[in-house]
């Protein structure tokens, strides 16, 4: 009977291991066994058939539940194949619960961050093909926007490039949700919420419409479901919550509000005794109980009392640094400058202190962020610190082209650049006192070109100062360099990831701006790019953000950036 038994369990060529085979023709070895009284049994051996034996056969041998990669089943089961012999399977479709969230996304998230598809966790993402629509009409666009719109269809390209994908039922994430596209079509659609969005918004024509109306249909097929649409158009949240649509704004590169309203520098409370020594020392470590919550670059007073106060720097093993301000700042012949309130003196520190590689600055119009920057990168350049200055500003919207304005790249940028050109000339034009003095520098000699020469123009012709257009930046690479990034708040976060990202070894990056001055229709003040570099680099040893409160430009004009 072993040997009739034996010859059953011949493994199949090409089927099996080792062991399984040495098992199955080793006649001393037992295999199976059943107790009397049980039912018949198969024994599947690999692709072996069936065959059904007599339970009297098994009763002397021992159980034995696996037998290589032979498993025993019963009549009705296939018969499982070897690891090495499985196809694999087919990812399964996967299944809405109604335990999770779904998403729709509207245009102007996608062109906002490309990449959000991964970032709503094991929630549903679902995408009306009326944005693809859109994107389509963005994708051309030699701008960021066109490649973010580019971005976008080659994250889904890829998403939806297997063979097996249901591009319509959902698609698995690396979060453990799903994207899917969801077509709407209003003669199939059918419902009283439906019915009455068709009435209350008649042009189904217009994308902004055929989105909420995919929105609402998926919340009608989702019944318990929670279905929220993400724009951060705000007249289209208006509009989706007149018509019982929940919405949101984009969050993930949103920041808190307190992170743009706080303007104020922390205070930390010493003694007397501990603050002459910091003054005369310049340096001065606290327990770690009275620095909590601060971060590396951070800005704070030591104060003794209300009027025994003194600035520092947080340094990166937890101790405190006196402030290194120069008493002024003059650029050949120009006029002096110095730091006016505690706010510029320590805008000053860090735009002197080289070990600091990115600063990030915001105040009202008038607190002299914009001369700062300038007067202190130019000072450093002229002393040989860097090869050169360069600056820009955005312009809104950002990555248009300047070619319908005539001249050369600084003729055309000009215009955007002009409180630039108005700080370059107030800290290089020389300072004269007789009013015939005045008359006359007010007449400059004019060049052949025709334009009046100015007190930079030498430092343009030789390359020393550079007047850089944003919409060009990407690809290049600048090092060495004293990099200003006027009126930053106009950017988005990608956009301001990708000046960040050109930095090279041996430069500065500054990055000011006023987040409540907001141009650009795709950002607000917690997620324009300043705000968003500023959070995303806190307490790193290279970077520094300095909060300007106070109005030095005039009277008129702090109380106007205040009051108006």
């Amino acid at each position: 009977m072993l040997a009739a038994l034996s010859s059953i369990c011949q493994p199949r060529t090409g089927f099996g291991n080792t062991a399984t085979q040495q098992n199955c023709r080793n006649p001393a070895r037992p295999l199976l066994s059943f107790s009397k009284g049980e039912p018949f049994a198969v024994c599947v051996i690999e692709h072996s058939k069936p065959t059904t034996m007599d339970r009297d056969t098994f009763s002397s041998l021992p159980l034995h539940p696996q037998i290589g990669n032979s498993v025993i089943s019963s009549a009705n089961e296939k018969p499982e194949l070897p690891a090495t012999a499985r196809r694999p399977k087919a990812k399964s479709k996967p299944s809405f619960n109604p335990n999770v969230k779904t998403f729709v996304l509207d245009t102007n998230v996608l062109l906002h961050d490309p990449g959000c598809l991964n970032r709503f966790g094991d929630n549903h993402v679902c995408i009306p093909v009326d944005v693809l629509s859109e994107l389509d009409r963005f994708k051309s666009e030699p701008s960021d926007r066109g490649a973010n719109a580019r971005e976008v269809h080659r994250t889904l390209t890829q998403v939806f490039s297997h063979p097996d994908a249901k591009i319509t039922e959902g698609v698995a994430t690396q979060g453990g949700g799903t994207v899917r596209l969801v077509i709407y079509d209003p003669s199939e659609a059918k419902g009283p919420q439906l019915e009455h969005f068709q009435r209350v918004f008649p042009g189904v024509e217009k994308m902004d419409h055929r989105i909420l109306a995919c929105a609402l249909y998926l919340q009608q097929q989702q019944k318990g479901s929670t279905v929220k649409l993400v724009t951060k158009d705000l007249n289209m949240q208006l509009k989706a919550r007149a018509v019982g649509i929940a919405c949101e704004d984009y969050l993930n590169d949103k920041v808190e509000a307190r992170e743009v309203s706080n303007f104020e520098v922390a205070i930390i409370d010493v003694t007397p005794q501990e603050l002459q020594r910091f003054g005369s020392s310049g340096l001065i470590e606290l327990e770690p109980e009275r620095r909590t919550g601060l971060v590396v670059n951070e800005y704070v007073l030591l104060a003794a009392g209300p009027k025994q106060r003194l600035p520092a720097r947080v340094l990166l093993d937890g101790s405190f640094a006196r402030l290194r301000v120069p008493d002024s700042i003059r650029i050949g012949h120009g006029r002096a400058i110095h730091s006016m309130n505690l706010g510029q003196a320590c805008l000053l520190d860090a735009l002197m202190n080289p070990e600091i590689t990115l600063i990030t600055a915001y105040g009202q119009a008038g607190t002299g962020k914009t001369l700062l920057s300038v007067a202190a990168g130019l000072h450093q350049v002229m002393a040989g610190a860097y090869s050169g200055l360069t600056i820009s500003r955005p312009i809104v919207a950002m990555g248009n082209g300047v070619g319908f304005l005539p001249g050369s790249l600084q003729d055309k940028m000009r215009p955007w650049l002009q409180p630039i050109y108005d700080a370059l000339d107030l800290l290089m034009r020389p300072v004269v006192d007789n009013k015939a003095a005045k008359k006359k520098a007010r007449k400059p000699p004019t060049p052949a070109s025709g334009q009046p020469a100015t007190p930079y123009d030498h430092l343009i012709q030789d390359g020393t100062l550079e007047i850089e257009a944003l919409c060009y930046i990407r690809g290049r690479s600048i090092p060495d360099r004293f990099f200003i990034l006027d009126e930053s708040q106009q950017l988005t976060p990608l956009e301001v990831k990708t000046v960040v990202t050109r930095i090279s070894r041996g430069s500065k990056l500054v990055l000011i701006g006023d987040p409540a001055q907001i141009d650009n229709p795709y950002v607000d003040s917690r997620s324009n790019g300043l705000v968003y570099a500023r959070q995303k680099m806190r307490g790193q040893p290279f970077a520094a953000h300095i909060p300007l409160v106070k109005g030095e430009r005039s009277a008129l004009a702090e109380a106007a950036a205040k009051l108006m």
